[in-house]
């Protein structure tokens, strides 16, 4: 889902002056953030209400079957809209976006029964914050991030692997250092897609259909990039019921 240029390799560039190209940058990018922004609000909505509600949460995580399945099925979304977002229309983009938004919701709302939510509202603003400045640097900065992008991929396919393996050894210095592992390569990751997104909107037409759909895409992966960094943020910080 990263890779913009591949997904979209068949848009042709037109040539525009440097005024117009800067205003469909700002376009493109306002409307990444704009999507990202709705499908966190959408997801805490989700997740806040089903936490209030013991039947749901009962319903939910104590039927295994029903939680695997929105579990695969986030999956599912996830794939689904990366592979084929050349062949979806704009709307069906969009809609994918805000199922993955609300299925994340369902399984998030077990943060509510594990932590307090005085401690799940800070981290979350702890966590808002650290990506605003990361955004804004990859955004800012004239360093290209690609090596360290690529590094910090890797470093992501390493702790969940790390994550498995310890769900049998049980380690709690293995967890804590997962949990700080991930902040930080999340952190990164932050920083090399807002690079790859304020480089692909200079490249973009916003207003056409592929141009939108690419907007959804972005999206995703920034919101990817929050709620996992926000996840491995409360595990450090989170004070547990």
């Amino acid at each position: 889902m990263n890779e913009y240029q591949n997904q979209f390799k068949d848009l042709s560039i037109v040539r525009k002056d440097s005024s117009v190209v800067s205003t469909e940058a700002r376009k493109f990018l306002l409307n990444v953030y704009n999507w990202m922004a709705m499908g966190l609000a959408l997801t805490a909505i989700i997740a806040y209400g089903i936490s209030t509600s013991e039947t749901l949460l009962g319903v939910i995580f104590s039927n295994r079957i029903l939680f695997w399945g929105i579990i695969i099925l986030q999956f599912g979304v996830v794939i689904a809209l990366s592979a084929a977002i050349n062949k979806m229309p704009v709307l069906l983009a969009i809609g994918a976006f805000f199922l993955y938004a609300a299925l994340t919701g369902l399984t998030l709302s077990s943060i509510f029964v594990l932590y307090t939510r005085s401690s799940i509202a800070s981290t979350f603003l702890i966590c808002s914050l650290m990506f605003g400045s990361v955004s804004v640097f990859g955004y800012i900065t004239k360093m290209d991030l690609s090596r360290f992008g690529t590094f910090m991929f890797m470093g992501l396919i390493g702790i969940i692997i790390a994550s498995v393996v310890n769900i049998f050894l049980k380690s709690s210095m293995l967890y804590w250092i997962i949990s700080y592992a991930g902040v930080v390569i999340f952190v990164g990751l932050t920083a090399w897609d807002t690079q790859k997104l304020k480089r692909m909107s200079q490249e973009m037409n916003f207003d056409s259909e592929q141009g939108k759909k690419a907007a959804v895409l972005g999206a995703l992966t920034l919101y990817l990039d929050f709620i996992n960094m926000f996840l491995f943020l409360l595990r450090i910080m989170g004070s547990r019921k």
